[in-house]
């Protein structure tokens, strides 16, 4: 007998119908000889009419009556579910957040869980009940009893939460498409859907398709290591596995307030290889890195800047034992490249620098929470660091410096992020890597020995493919090139809540007045662009940068896969399906399993399409998102 967790969202719960057969489902599941918890969401648009109700009474309603508002949402979707249970002859009972015991932040409208009183649930369930979670809402404490709510993808954190506090054997995630899906059905109609993920590509692709599973639910599944599959409430398709490493015994307090990073990873055998004012048109990096991978060569990190004029600058780093190789590869190709341009030879460089380590931070809870970022550039300020690239993804931020100051940067992220470290020698491609992992968790990066993980030459080297059309980017002018100004940059938008997910430094250097500068280009949410380029326009006097440009028009494009690691040629195909629909990359960031670019929004769906055909993702069924 198995103890299960089913988590059905909205549309899985829309109406009585609905209803009705997913307590068919349930009651199929529990009369296997399972123990079972089903965990729902509010009824297809429920929220989103409460939550216009709440905007006819007030234009600022209180977080608090909106959390006490919101959670009657569920209320009623529990409710109608046991019943039907009860209908079917299934013993259930439905239970609130406050009911289980679900006791999270005192923070209304996004808490997060400290922990889960599991006594009264585990005693129904030995009754033999099925026992009906109302999913998104919770308590800040036994005492106040105050009602919270989670915030966006609620029922799922609910669900994995409950899941790991019971120990379940599997947390099944139900929703309207068969599973993980190589891009989103809705503009892709041929896309395939996946049989298993790891974690860490779910995580990276928290963009993915039809956003069928919330990252702060992979978080916990991944801290936990809880099995977690992913399927469609329309059919008796088998779904997608997200596979997770196995975990390292973990408190079951402070369940979601785990550490934001937990892992410093370093290489100190790097070399960068950057080429300035190459052309700034469709085709460059696809020529560029053809001929890299036509080398065999492997390469680490790639940025792209914001272009000036019809240039821009492409850096990249390798391995320093393969250094003069790449470096031979873009010494031959700078003068083709420059032709392209019709101005002068002399304007375009190859720029090597055979001194540099790449130290980078990495965790599942840096999802989500401004300023991870720039506690990590403060702290390597605070230690006299300058940093010459910046490459970021959503669970992890790395950084160039200088080869001599590696030792001092470990020394001050592990300081700074509360990290008790043990080295442990991972082999990365033909470098040998140290990570410094944190003893109490369980993050393992994908090339390391996991049980029951595939290593990275079995895993595809592309798994899925995903495109965020709601991001702007904003540049910052002629920044002062010293230790410390990334971190005063980026500070300031962490006061103001304000997420930054890819981060590019340019390697171009221009000196001003005597002062060396370089650009920063970075880009948010759309919903943050406004408050973003205020703030740092008040501060440009005091910090003596120029100008702050705004562009809307923006879309990223990523691509992520475990098994690209070690690949050379991956980001070639990437390129080169941009190219031959003449689009344009106008920046690139890149980590282990993710390489991302931006382009211009019109051209958003036209390059998702491109790089998914590119990597040979169709399947041969059409896959319906239901209503």
């Amino acid at each position: 007998m198995s103890l299960v967790v089913q988590k059905y969202g909205g549309t899985s719960v829309g109406s009585v119908e609905r209803i009705q057969a997913v307590a068919q489902r349930a009651s199929a599941t529990a009369q296997k000889g399972n123990s079972l918890v089903v965990v729902v969401s509010a009824m297809g648009k429920t929220t989103d009419g409460l939550v216009k109700l709440a905007r006819e009474i007030s234009t600022n309603p209180c977080r608090r009556e909106m959390d006490m508002l919101l959670s009657t949402g569920e209320q009623v979707s529990i409710a109608l579910l046991s019943m039907a249970l009860k209908e079917l002859g299934q013993p259930a009972i439905s239970l609130t957040g406050a009911q289980v015991g679900i006791v999270t932040e005192a923070q209304h409208s996004h808490a997060r869980i400290l922990h889960i009183q599991t006594e009264r649930i585990v005693r129904h369930l030995n009754e033999g009940k099925v026992v009906v979670v109302a999913g998104f809402q919770g308590i800040s404490s036994t005492e106040e009893l105050e009602i919270t709510t989670l915030g966006r993808g609620g029922s799922d954190t609910s669900a994995v939460a409950l899941a790991a506090s019971l120990g379940a054997d599997r947390c099944e995630i139900y929703t309207d498409v068969p599973g993980i899906l190589t891009t989103d059905p809705r503009l892709v109609p041929d896309a395939q859907l996946m049989e298993e993920i790891t974690s860490d590509e779910m995580l990276e692709l928290a963009s993915l398709g039809a956003k069928v599973l919330h990252p702060r639910a992979v978080e916990i599944a991944r801290n936990y290591g809880m099995p977690l599959v992913v399927l469609s409430s329309w059919t008796d398709e088998p779904g997608t596995l997200v596979v997770s490493p196995m975990s390292q015994p973990r408190s079951l307090r402070d369940l979601e307030i785990a550490r934001s990073v937990t892992t410093v990873e370093f290489d100190p055998d790097q070399a960068k290889v950057a080429l300035l004012r190459v052309p700034d048109c469709p085709g460059v990096a696809a020529r560029l890195f053809g001929e890299i991978a036509l080398q065999e060569l492997d390469v680490d990190l790639i940025i792209q800047s914001i272009h000036e004029g019809n240039t821009n600058d492409i850096a990249f780093t390798v391995n320093s034992a393969i250094l003069k190789r790449a470096e031979a590869v873009a010494e031959a190709i700078a003068p083709a490249l420059r032709s392209q341009t019709g101005t002068d030879s002399q304007e375009a460089e190859v720029m090597v620098d055979r001194n540099v380590a790449k130290i980078s931070i990495a965790g599942a809870g840096m999802i989500g929470r401004p300023g991870i970022a720039a506690k990590m550039f403060t702290a390597l300020a605070s230690a006299g660091i300058n940093i010459g690239m910046i490459s970021t993804s959503e669970v992890k931020v790395s950084c160039v410096i200088d080869a001599q100051d590696c030792d001092s940067a470990i020394a001050i992220l592990c300081q700074t992020f509360e990290i008790s470290s043990s080295p442990i020698q991972i082999p990365v491609s033909s470098a040998e890597v140290l990570v410094l992992k944190d003893k109490e968790s369980s993050r393992k990066t994908s090339t390391s020995l996991n049980v029951g993980i595939p290593t990275a030459k079995e895993l595809p080297s592309v798994r899925g493919v995903a495109l965020d059309l709601n991001q702007v980017r904003l540049a910052i002018r002629n920044v002062p090139d010293h230790p410390g100004m990334a971190a005063q940059l980026f500070g300031l938008l962490a006061k103001e809540n304000i997420s930054v997910d890819m981060i590019i430094q340019s390697q171009r250097c221009r000196v001003i007045d005597g002062n060396p500068t370089r650009d920063i280009a970075f880009t948010v949410s759309q919903a943050d662009a406004q408050a973003a380029q205020m703030t740092l326009q008040q501060a440009a006097s005091i910090l003596g940068y120029g100008t702050i440009l705004l562009d809307q028009e923006i879309a990223k494009v990523s691509i992520v896969g475990a098994g690209m690691v070690g690949q050379p040629g991956v980001a070639t195909r990437m390129f080169a399906a941009l190219a031959a629909e003449q689009i344009n990359i106008q920046m690139i960031a890149t980590s282990e399993i993710k390489i991302s670019c931006v382009v211009n929004k019109e051209q958003g769906v036209s390059a998702l399409k491109a790089i998914h055909s590119a990597f040979g993702l169709a399947g041969s069924q059409k896959i319906e998102v239901r209503a």
